[in-house]
């Protein structure tokens, strides 16, 4: 089984800039809060390990977020159905074995205080979880400052006024005595602006090592990520799974040895990560994008290599999944590579978009069946923009490679709108 050398704060920290794409211009938020949250730690004598699990869950808090129109009810201090995203985002976390010890503390960070001192558990848990829900509020309300409102300063004792008053129903009072100390001072309060949150943040990535970690692990941890990805709309649910188990197969197909296969299958789960920033009603659009509509998507790949080049170990899965839509002529998008230029397990990559987007229902027509994709396929690649041997081992496969691309799909509905787009 593949291994690979991570540093688990890096992956963690630059797929979290992800999470900060669904808010579109709300970013920063889950720092911000790791940031308030970690002196709140800090002054109450936390120790390493518990600052490190508090850290993690509160850059994580909001995973269980992948709709812009869930994400601006974030903005408000009270709003209904908050329970809904922390569920969501536990039960993401619980599926990975190196995050599912987070998973409780994100649970549990919208419940109030009177409740949740009397569950059944551990009392770390209870004051990580809570203190993330009061942070939390604290960067909710200081949002107008950070979008050119009033100044930060002038807006703090409005900001922590709304919290005192909350000491004992939704906060613990301990927690609240930390926070009103901390948050004395000016330098606080300044420290939540982006530059300086990044070069706070920096620190606490110096503290962690690289470590070997199977593949298998990987995966788990990737897979939250992705089905964040997928959970934005309905129509692309397992869409990255899909293209995940396509490429590994193609792969296999082509002769990669089964690093490359593990390494095309990570990039399948990760090459969509950039659509967090893609507004909701784009993706569920009924009828053909507008030019400016199709501009907004385009930048999608682009955006996934952002993210993930950073991450040591991780720089070729980048590469591969900003290049899906990259096509042998030139035409794709966002480089405008030729053939010569693009990796094959990029070409790979791009085959299996393209194949478990046509298989899959689409807010326009419905799953097409194997035939036509492979109909399409052909066309792209006798056209020039799809790689004709890979799209060959398709068609000598086909069947093989809809039950990889669909898994549990609905039955295929003929036809064809708006095929291009999906193809671009």
């Amino acid at each position: 089984m593949s291994k690979f050398n991570i540093n688990l704060h890096e992956t963690i920290y630059s797929l979290s800039n992800a999470l900060d794409l669904v808010g579109v211009d709300h970013i920063h938020h889950g720092k911000r809060v790791a940031y308030m949250a970690a002196e709140c730690g800090k002054l109450m004598g936390w120790d390493r390990w518990r600052m490190d699990d508090l850290f993690q869950a509160a850059i994580l808090h909001d995973s269980g977020v992948s709709k812009t129109q869930v994400h601006a009810r974030l903005a408000q201090f009270e709003w209904e159905n908050e329970a809904e995203h922390c569920n969501i985002g536990a039960s993401l976390l619980s599926s990975s074995r190196r995050l599912c010890h987070l998973s409780n503390i994100v649970l549990h960070h919208h419940t109030h205080w009177s409740e949740l001192k009397d569950l059944n558990l551990p009392l770390e848990v209870k004051l990580s979880a809570n203190l993330i829900y009061l942070t939390d509020r604290v960067e909710v309300a200081s949002q107008p400052c950070f979008s050119g409102g009033s100044d930060i300063l002038l807006a703090r004792e409005e900001i922590t006024a709304k919290i005192v008053d909350k000491t004992g129903s939704w906060f613990c009072p301990q927690l609240v005595d930390a926070f009103l100390s901390i948050s004395a001072s000016e330098a606080f309060w300044f420290m939540l602006d982006g530059d300086h949150i990044d070069g706070y943040l920096a620190t606490w990535l110096s503290n962690c090592h690289d470590h070997e970690i199977e593949f298998r692990e990987l995966r788990e941890l990737v897979r939250v990520f992705s089905h964040i990805v997928d959970a934005k709309s309905p129509f692309t649910k397992q869409h990255s799974d899909g293209v995940a188990n396509l490429a590994r197969l193609i792969g296999g197909l082509s002769g990669l040895p089964e690093v490359k296969c593990d390494m095309l299958e990570l990039a399948g789960l990760l090459h969509d990560i950039g659509k967090l920033r893609i507004p909701d009603e784009l993706l569920e659009k009924p009828g053909r994008l507008t030019e400016q509509e199709f501009v907004v998507m385009k930048r999608h790949s682009f955006d996934s290599y952002n993210i993930l080049h950073p991450i040591r170990g991780l720089e070729e899965i980048a590469l591969w999944a900003s290049q899906h839509h990259e096509r042998a002529d030139g035409s794709g998008y966002p480089y405008h590579l030729n053939a010569e230029d693009i990796p094959l397990e990029a070409r790979i990559l791009a085959v299996a978009d393209v194949f478990q987007a046509l298989a899959q229902k689409r807010p326009y027509r419905g799953p097409l069946p194997p035939e036509e994709i492979l109909s399409i396929l052909r066309e792209q690649a006798t056209g020039g923009k799809l790689d004709e041997l890979i799209v060959s081992r398709v068609e000598a496969n086909l069947h093989e490679c809809w039950r990889t691309a669909t898994m549990d799909a609905c039955v295929p509905q003929c036809s064809n709108k708006r095929i291009a787009e999906v193809v671009c």
